[in-house]
């Protein structure tokens, strides 16, 4: 009885339009954007920023800005501190350490940097063509964030 339970509302979930935000990768949207030119939201955070955990954990969970995302934009969800090498537009990017394990992306530079700094988290929008168009950098609630996109779209 408990696992049909169990099956009943995974069904239950699956057929009320549940989505998961569809995040991919710097090289996965170079090859999308081949197929299907679309803008590219960016999230850059870090492991140990509060208010990106709080994002990860709050607005990328509303299910209209899934929707909004999965649907009108490629998003990718980017560590600030990833240490392998990524290809992106033609170009190569690496971390970069800053000291005993301390460090950031070149790209995370690169798509963050404002006013000669970077402070996370940092939302990053690129058009068709993987130029900036918008850097935000702060938290944004599901509200303020489902405002920003219609803006953009």
């Amino acid at each position: 009885m408990k696992k049909l339970m169990i099956i009943v509302f995974l069904i239950g979930i699956t057929t009320t339009g549940f989505s998961q935000l569809k995040a991919r990768t710097f090289e996965k949207v170079d090859s999308l954007q081949r197929i299907q030119k679309k803008k590219t939201i960016v999230f850059i955070y870090t492991d140990w920023c509060q208010f990106c955990h709080r994002m990860k954990n709050t607005t990328f969970k509303d299910q209209e800005i899934i929707n909004k995302l999965n649907s009108d934009f490629y998003f990718i969800d980017f560590n600030a501190e990833e240490k392998r090498a990524i290809t992106f537009n033609k170009q190569t990017f690496k971390y970069q350490p800053s000291g005993n394990n301390v460090g950031v992306h070149e790209l995370a530079l690169q798509l963050g940097t404002i006013n000669k700094q970077i402070v996370y988290p940092i939302l990053c929008v690129l058009n068709e063509e993987n130029e900036i168009i918008l850097q935000y950098s702060n938290y944004l609630n599901a509200k303020d964030f489902k405002v920003l996109l219609e803006k953009i779209v």
